[in-house]
């Protein structure tokens, strides 16, 4: 069985390397050089084994997803990808799963020009904390707090296929292979959140639920919001296995979406559209913001409705 440090350097021999990278794996800390006139957009998240995904997750899933969720952030700011770190808690030295999560982790850090430029393993539950760090020209990140009355609210891609992929994991029957690959392998939307830069007010990625993080972009911005549920957009495949109202519960708080949700003037809606076309992404506006406090919900009879829940929250149990 290898030791840490065995397991230290499999890691780095296989971590590509930026021509910023001054110092990478291998010292106490990375040396990394920023270009001038940008600012550093740096995110965390950490991944624990029958929290983030379910226990029989391949390794390479594991890995493609641990990245994926903290490139996501780095989009709902229109960052460019640069650098990351790495902390990996095992339960054991197994080097033949370390190959194999690096697979899935690695083949994404490509895509995205991303350089591993160090971090830290450990004994005990598996589990994983990602650190990425991204680029933005001074001035022009994407935040929270820009969403304005009047505006249109849009959602990239489909909502709903990765909590659907978890229910039917949870209820132990039927299962597609097309929601459960979603759970697995999120596609974080990079491209779009570079093609938003000027466009969009606020946005952020959907992680917990449409509803739990519309909320976060309208407390930070003063603002309230009325969502449409017509107009949720949704695969065939999530409507062939779910029925309307619950396709809405989970479209509105599964979570682990990674789709991006942002907010517009209408006037934009055209240049939108359009460079979201340029990278083959689907776009939606799914609803308006509005004055006052709150989210409300109207259903295509135009009745009210409530969702069972808010969001997915760590320290309720789930959802609450």
């Amino acid at each position: 069985m290898p030791g840490e440090f065995a397991l230290i350097e499999r890691i780095r021999a296989r971590a590509g390397r930026r021509d910023d990278v001054v110092l990478g794996i291998g010292d106490d800390a990375a040396v990394l050089a920023v270009p001038p006139g940008h600012e550093l957009v740096v995110s965390c998240d950490t991944l624990v084994a029958g929290v983030h995904f379910p226990d029989d997750t391949a390794p390479a899933d594991i890995g493609h997803k641990a990245l994926a969720v903290n490139l996501s952030d780095l989009a709902a700011m229109a960052a460019t990808p640069a650098w990351c770190t790495l902390a990996l808690t095992l339960p054991e030295a197994n080097a033949a799963w370390l190959d194999d999560f690096l697979d899935g982790f690695l083949a994404l850090a490509d895509e995205h020009g991303v350089s591993l430029v160090g971090g830290d393993t450990t004994r005990g539950p598996l589990s994983m904390s990602i650190t990425v760090h991204g680029l933005v020209p001074a001035g022009q990140a994407l935040r929270r707090d820009g969403a304005r009355e009047g505006d249109d609210i849009w959602v990239t891609g489909t909502l709903g296929d990765a909590a659907g992929g978890l229910a039917q994991w949870r209820a132990r029957g039927p299962a597609s292979a097309k929601l459960r690959h979603r759970l697995d392998r999120p596609t974080p939307r990079v491209q779009a959140g570079l093609a938003l830069r000027g466009l969009a007010t606020a946005g952020i990625d959907l992680s917990d639920g449409l509803a739990a993080d519309l909320g976060h972009v309208l407390a930070a911005s003063g603002v309230g919001a009325r969502l449409e549920l017509g107009r949720l957009p949704t695969s065939r495949t999530l409507a062939d296995h779910f029925d309307e109202a619950r396709r809405w519960t989970l479209q509105l708080t599964g979570g682990d979406d990674y789709e991006l949700c942002f907010t517009a003037p209408a006037a934009r809606a055209f240049e939108i559209e359009q460079a979201m076309a340029a990278i083959d992404l689907p776009v939606t506006v799914v609803g308006q913001v509005e004055a006052g406090a709150g989210l409300r919900f109207g259903t295509p009879d135009g009745d009210a409705w409530t969702p069972p829940a808010d969001g997915y929250q760590h320290f309720s149990g789930g959802h609450a």
